[in-house]
């Protein structure tokens, strides 16, 4: 089975060898390439041609990242609802009959990974940090799971905006609000951070450490490095941390099971992922 990842600055990206590996244990060679955007003359203008060129080569599927989760949906045949309501696809299978078919598993991923690491969190005032592909699926999330007010910060304001109003139509008690940053955490029971800020080619801090509280949990989605500079100010300041590491861990089990209609081990491929992310820190 011929899978891939389509994305920008993802030569680093762990899942090959998760979803390899996973294969692996179920009896199932699969053959994971990284399609990095970084690489490839025109970039992410070029995203209609590779599409086209991974379903011609026989790609079971491919996963979709930064920064194209919300371009990518006018180029596929299906989109289902969860990735419809979200407005971003981080998954896209081939399958005979009905085409390029769009997922998303990021917001399942993200309360998988918050419900493991954070039973029972305070989302009573949730401050959310970017409303791209990833903010987006977060904040579904979060509504889903009971959140009374989630405050939408982005550099674009235009693009919180929009992201609360579309949340707010699909969404009943219309909780989500735009937000400017440090009115948002003010009062902020939970963060969940969503930008590429902190990764290995955009590192530092999202926003001002004074701005985090010791009684604010903290959710990072960036998982290279896994202690971003978020995530260790957040500790610093006593704030309960759910390493990005989660959500990655959880959006990488739904895909694997849209790819291969096997049920994957969640113990097992979180397991392997703390031990790649370990040896190549050691590194």
């Amino acid at each position: 089975m011929i899978l891939g990842l389509i994305g920008a600055g993802i030569r680093d990206s762990l899942a090959p060898a998760l979803h390899v590996e996973e294969g692996r244990c179920h009896g199932l060679r699969i053959d994971y390439r990284l399609l990095d955007l970084d690489g490839i003359a025109g970039g992410a203008q070029q995203l209609p041609e590779i599409l086209e060129s991974v379903r011609r080569e026989g790609f079971a599927g491919v996963n979709v990242t930064y920064p194209c989760k919300q371009s990518v949906m006018s180029l596929i045949d299906v989109i289902s609802p969860g990735a419809q309501a979200i407005g971003a696809v981080n998954t896209v299978v081939f399958e005979e009959g009905r085409g390029a078919v769009g997922h998303n598993t990021d917001a399942t991923g993200w309360s998988w990974g918050l419900g493991r690491a954070l039973p029972g969190p305070d989302l009573a005032r949730v401050a959310l940090l970017g409303a791209g592909g990833a903010g987006a699926a977060c904040a579904h999330a979060v509504l889903e799971l009971g959140a009374r007010e989630v405050v939408i910060v982005d550099r674009v304001a235009s693009r919180a905006e929009a992201l609360a109003a579309r949340l707010n139509e699909r969404m009943p008690g219309n909780r989500a609000h735009p937000g400017e940053l440090a009115a948002a955490l003010r009062g902020a029971t939970g963060l969940i951070h969503a930008t590429p800020t902190g990764m290995a080619a955009s590192p530092g801090m999202p926003l001002p450490e004074s701005l985090l509280t010791p009684t604010m949990w903290v959710s990072e989605v960036v998982y290279r490095p896994l202690e971003t500079a978020l995530v260790k100010a957040a500790r610093a300041r006593g704030c309960t941390v759910v390493d990005g590491g989660h959500m990655n861990v959880g959006q990488a089990l739904g895909a694997f099971k849209l790819f291969t209609g096997l049920e994957p081990d969640a113990e097992r491929m979180d397991a392997h992922f703390r031990r790649l992310v370990n040896a190549k820190e050691q590194a």
